[in-house]
């Protein structure tokens, strides 16, 4: 009855816990992110933290070790305007800045013309920020102090040549432009180790440029004006010996009109318009034609659809008549189906309304026959019109070719002398305006904002350097802390296996770690003639830990296994349990000793048989001086009674598996009659039978033992186990698979866990086990 109540409440309870995870799943992927998040900073702090204090003490030595640079700005207006008449009379068009333009400009302020001019100037020659003979903190770092004498010795023996190459691109390096904004005005800016030789190099370059940009616009007016002059003495000449060729050429021609084009080009040009017009109405009226025409081919034969002219176009239901005979047929129409809905079809009255509809038909037949005729009769006429219009069309063209030629002429000759004398024109303003402008040299470019030493350092920036080491470091943190997570696939959680498995998780048992006395061992060595008995060796703490230790967290584990196994209504017989893992050192061999003890303890009879052939470690802990075991009892040299040792406190009784050289056909013994034979008479003698079975991974014993086992457990060593081990090791055993009660996660870090599962730390809370007297340690 006990067993039934409380079967009833783990079905009942097991729903509700699928659909609280069923509404936390549906409350979005937002959810669910977040909580990953958290999980993974619970789990990696450690890594972020490190990682963070790495990033800002590098940060710290690198402010420490590198020498401030300041940055002085000057800025520089490129159209500036200028007086009224010089803007007008300019030789040179003045520019709206565009982007490529302010890109040209970017590109003589860093030429290096203006950086030899300013290095000149200013004798930055000897400069250290500018002559580089002195090496920077960071290449001395990086190359190391071996190399400092010959870096300095090697410098001081560089050629004028290669030190004024060095200088250039010195300066070049420490200079920059820019455009602010998307405006005219260009922003020059230059770096240095002192403040005021910073603000005094920018405004000398400013200067400079100001200065290279008033000498090639004199000498480009000069050049010009010298050109202009030899050019428009040669297009004068040009001009009058082209104007003086069309007045010729007219006269050679009699060509009356002034602009070259005579009387027949309009006459053509008007005939074409008249043509095309006779054409169009051609079209129409032959497509009007074509129109009545289908409609008399498609409806003599079939004259019940005259009526309705449900073919019929535009054109044809435009007609007045046509339109209302078609009105009184469909009037008739609707009458007749009325009436020979009402009457029947072959009453007089519908007779008489089908006799006016054929009239009706043939009224509305004879009625486009005509408007037909009609329509043939107005294409004649069209097509006769646009034949003589073509007639014309083709005389005045043969009249016009005989003067096309001429006209063609005088036109090109026109044209010529009307550029030569524009183009004249044009040269005589510019030439006047370069010689004013020779007289009044002025530059488009002047200095808006001179420069002054700045206040502050420019690089490095200690609040920036600081902000991007300690968000790089956390960054970085994050991701390796990603990276060991993706890298973690071992068992965490009891929802990790379920997920991963499809199988329930029965007990989270926590890492035991008992110390062992010497005295105890040496007072509870068994012997095999004690009082006739064989007594199990009592010197394995751990395998008693449940008994020792009942109020542990590790006895309530055990417990939970027990319930499992008692509940599972899957079979019939719960009475044959085997424990197995999927490696070897998972713990599977604790598990089923303490499951074992914990049943013998509770009053039943219980037998814990050691399967485990090949490697029967449970043996070498629980009878370590056995002669003989399964093996012995299997083949009928020993009997099963002179080979089962017996614990007397808890009425536990052990089978061993005794190794006297290496066992080359285990899978075999564990499936023969003889072992069937044994395993059954413990179902008869036993309430329960505990087998501890070899793993999954290296034997394929366990596979063999299917017909001998009820159920099976699989043992999962928690943070060890890989997930991809386990899924395989089932894979390739799918019998022990479908006979799995479920899953023990062993050796469990309960604190740890709750960095996993954020829900843990409450529902292990030790407060709640010593409410209840549970010990916190395992």
């Amino acid at each position: 009855m006990l067993q039934t109540n409380m079967l009833q409440a783990e079905k009942t309870r097991g729903p509700q816990i699928d659909a609280r995870y069923s509404d936390n799943a549906g409350s979005g992927g937002m959810a669910e992110i977040v909580n990953f998040a958290l999980g993974l900073l619970r789990r990696q702090y450690l890594v972020i933290i490190i990682t963070a204090v790495f990033a800002i003490t590098s940060c710290i030595i690198y402010l420490r070790i590198t020498p401030p640079t300041y940055t002085a700005h000057v800025q520089v207006l490129l159209a500036n305007p200028k007086p009224e008449f010089v803007q007008q009379q300019s030789i040179l068009a003045d520019p709206t800045f565009d982007r490529t333009q302010v890109e040209t400009q970017i590109q003589l302020v860093r030429s290096s013309a203006i950086a030899t001019s300013v290095i000149t100037q200013l004798n930055l020659v000897n400069d250290p920020d500018i002559s580089g003979l002195g090496p920077s903190l960071s290449s001395l770092l990086w190359r190391g102090p071996r190399t400092w004498n010959s870096t300095l010795e090697q410098s001081k023996a560089d050629t004028p040549a290669r030190l004024s190459d060095a200088a250039i691109t010195a300066f070049q390096d420490r200079l920059s432009a820019s455009r602010v904004g998307m405006s005219s005005i260009l922003e020059i800016s230059f770096t240095s180790s002192n403040p005021e030789r910073a603000a005094e190099i920018a405004n000398a370059v400013a200067k400079t440029y100001i200065t290279e940009q008033l000498n090639a616009k004199f000498e480009a007016n000069r050049t010009a004006t010298t050109w202009l002059q030899d050019r428009l003495r040669d297009l004068g000449d040009q001009a009058s010996n082209a104007e003086q060729e069309v007045n010729r050429y007219k006269s050679r021609n009699n060509i009356v009109s002034s602009d070259g084009k005579s009387i027949d080009d309009q006459q053509v040009s008007d005939l074409n318009n008249r043509l095309s017009a006779a054409r169009a109405q051609v079209t129409e009226n032959s497509a009007r034609l074509n129109q009545y025409e289908s409609i008399l081919r498609s409806n003599p034969a079939n004259l019940s659809s005259i009526g309705t002219l449900e073919a019929a176009g535009s054109d044809v239901l435009s007609n007045p008549i046509i339109n209302n005979l078609r009105q009184q047929y469909l009037e008739l129409m609707r009458r007749e189906n009325e009436y020979a809905a009402r009457f029947g079809r072959n009453h007089q009255a519908v007779l008489t309304i089908r006799d006016r509809m054929q009239n009706l038909r043939s009224s509305i037949l004879e009625e486009v026959r005509r408007v037909a005729e009609t329509s043939r009769n107005d294409l004649e006429v069209a097509k006769q019109r646009q034949q003589d219009i073509e007639k014309q069309l083709t005389q005045a063209v043969q009249q016009s070719r005989a003067t096309g030629a001429a006209e063609l002429a005088i036109r090109e000759l026109d044209s010529r002398a009307k550029g030569l004398r524009s183009l004249s024109d044009i040269f005589q303003q510019r030439y006047v305006g370069s010689k004013q402008q020779e007289t009044f040299p002025i530059t488009e470019t002047r200095v808006i904002q001179p420069a002054s030493p700045p206040q502050s350092k420019n690089k490095p920036k200690s609040k920036m350097v600081m902000a991007m080491g300690l968000i790089g470091g956390i960054g970085f943190g994050v991701m390796l802390g990603l990276f060991r997570e993706l890298m973690d696939r071992v068992f965490r959680t009891s929802a990790q296996i379920e997920a991963e498995l499809g199988l329930p998780c029965l007990a989270l048992v926590p890492g035991l770690v008992l110390p062992q006395s010497p005295m105890r061992r040496a007072k509870s060595r068994p012997t095999d003639g004690d009082m006739g008995q064989r007594t199990i060796a009592r010197d394995s703490a751990i395998h008693r830990a449940v008994i020792d230790r009942p109020l542990s967290r590790f006895a309530e584990a055990i417990r939970s296994i027990k319930l499992a196994i008692d509940l599972n209504a899957t079979k019939t017989s719960n009475q044959v349990i085997g424990f197995t893992s999927a490696l070897p050192n998972e713990g599977k061999t604790t598990i089923a000793a303490s499951l074992a003890q914990l049943v013998g303890h509770g009053g039943k009879s219980v037998i814990i048989v050691d399967c485990d052939l090949r490697n029967p470690s449970l043996s070498s802990s629980l009878a370590p001086h056995a002669a003989a075991g399964i093996i012995e009892v299997t083949n009928g040299s020993q009997s099963i009674e002179e080979t089962v040792w017996r614990d007397p406190t808890t009425n536990l009784a052990f089978l061993p598996a005794v190794r006297r050289s290496d066992v080359l056909h285990s899978s075999e013994l564990l499936s023969t009659d003889a072992m069937h034979k044994l395993f059954d008479r413990l179902r008869a003698s036993y309430d329960y039978v505990i087998v501890d079975l070899p793993p999954l991974t290296p034997l394929v014993d366990v596979r063999a033992t299917t017909q001998l086992v009820d159920h099976f457990i699989l043992v999962v060593e928690w943070g060890q186990t890989k997930i991809d081990v386990v899924k395989h090791a089932l894979h390739t055993a799918p019998t022990i698979h479908d006979s799995l009660i479920g899953t023990v996660l062993n050796k469990t870090d309960i604190k740890a866990m709750a960095r996993y599962d954020s829900y843990l730390r409450d529902y292990y809370s030790d407060d709640h086990c010593a409410r209840y007297g549970l010990s916190n340690s395992g």
